[in-house]
């Protein structure tokens, strides 16, 4: 049943419900919501749930350290190891509660299952399941429990330099963050826990992007929980499992657009001012949709170097399309062929469409250049290519501040051609002496 069915005058937390309803589950107490024969066992004994299975599995043996759990342990100095005081018992528990762990432990003992042959620190992880761990990579004291959460260590604690351990307690939260320290615990090794649980370790294949490596992980991993008992690098993985991993490596890292492509993007912005029939290319809109457009074309790229010897451009072309490709050349092309037949870049970047090129490549025009409809702005530049005007009309530039422009350059540029009607010019690049 659900907590909500239940007439209870306060409900349960809902977070801790479901964590006893797992365990339960973990402990096959729980099947599909429900009590099972197992369960029904565990109830009827006079501990927690955690102990009562770890008596039926581990037998006699586990009654001491039941017994020894549900009293309040000291903590050895420095250590978080129950294994002293598991020797010690029942002094380890003190003289006001010796007799009664004493007596209690005779009495789990006879309710306890067949002899097991299992290690203390077998015996613990058949009741904390979920607080199997296994250390972290690097310097600090810090577990991951086959539960999925985090514990530390204190750093005087031998036990945190251990690869695996079992916790049978946590404390408060450690002073640098959300994480419980460990309080008791048990030295557990990856042969110990393959004995005890192989029925629950899974293998697993998976790809993903490593945000530390910037890379694609490609590994099989042996699982026990959350915890790798074992992980090697997946040779198998298809290209098209690397590449959606690869996903999430363009997510961090930002689609780096070349020139080319920024080229195309600012184009296609401008065009889509007339016509809105073509796909919107703009970074957010493309960052949102990469399964789409950008999937088909990584193969081969997995890591942050590959990434920045891509070129997004071919992508960007397949997505639009011929057709629509067309429209676009059609409405705004990358190049403005000059007078003297040379193709250069037009900007789409700025307010307006603009190229930029020695005023001399323009003598002899009479129209203006535009984009579709709409004049581009020219950026007239001197010989030294520094601009020397701006305009969006050649024929009344040549009629008007022309020549002014004319009277400076001329004293500047001297082997330069400044002819007084350029419009009955041929255009050129060299200057009046050619050599």
């Amino acid at each position: 049943s659900l907590p909500a069915d239940l007439p209870l005058l306060t409900q349960p937390n809902a977070k801790a419900w479901d964590d006893a309803m797992a365990l339960l589950t973990h402990l096959s107490a729980v099947r599909d919501g429900r009590i099972t024969d197992y369960g029904r066992r565990l109830a009827k004994m006079p501990t927690h749930p955690r102990f009562a299975h770890m008596l039926i599995q581990a037998g006699p043996k586990a009654a001491n350290l039941a017994a020894m759990l549900e009293e309040r342990l000291p903590r050895g100095s420095g250590s978080t190891d129950l294994a002293p005081l598991i020797d010690k018992f029942p002094k380890s528990i003190g003289q006001l509660g010796a007799d009664r762990a004493q007596k209690n432990a005779k009495r789990l003992a006879s309710l306890a299952g067949k002899k097991s042959g299992l290690s203390p620190a077998q015996m613990l992880a058949l009741a904390f399941p979920d607080r199997v761990a296994k250390r972290r990579k690097g310097k600090q004291p810090n577990f991951l429990m086959a539960g999925g959460q985090g514990a530390t260590a204190a750093p005087e604690d031998p036990m945190g330099e251990l690869s695996y351990v079992v916790i049978a307690d946590l404390g408060g939260l450690h002073r640098s963050g959300n994480t419980p320290v460990i309080r008791h615990s048990l030295a557990l090794t990856e042969r110990e826990i393959r004995d005890v649980f192989a029925d629950l370790i899974t293998q697993i294949d998976f790809c993903t992007w490593s945000m530390q490596d910037r890379a694609v992980d490609a590994r099989r991993e042996e699982r026990f929980g959350a915890i790798a008992l074992t992980s090697q690098r997946w040779k198998e993985a298809t290209p098209d499992q690397i590449a959606a991993a690869m996903l999430d490596g363009v997510r961090q890292l930002g689609l780096r657009p070349s020139p080319k492509a920024q080229l195309l993007q600012a184009r296609v912005a401008t065009a889509r001012g007339a016509d809105t029939d073509i796909p919107d290319l703009s970074d957010d809109v493309l960052m949102d949709t990469l399964e789409d457009w950008l999937l088909p074309f990584l193969s081969g790229v997995r890591n942050h170097a590959d990434w920045k010897k891509f070129d997004i451009a071919h992508a960007l072309d397949a997505h639009l399309g011929w057709d629509m490709l067309q429209r676009v050349n059609s409405a705004c092309p990358p190049h403005y062929t000059t007078p003297l037949g040379r193709k250069i870049d037009i900007d789409y970047a700025q307010d307006a469409p603009e190229i930029k090129l020695r005023i001399q490549e323009m003598f002899g025009e009479t129209k203006h250049p535009t984009v579709g409809d709409k004049p581009l702005k020219v950026i007239l530049l001197s010989p030294a290519q520094r601009p020397i005007q701006v305009t969006m009309d050649i024929p009344g530039f040549w009629a008007g501040s022309y020549a002014d422009v004319r009277k400076d350059m001329r004293a500047q540029y001297p082997k330069h051609p400044w002819p007084e009607d350029p419009t009955q010019a041929d255009p050129t690049l060299h200057s009046k002496r050619r050599g």
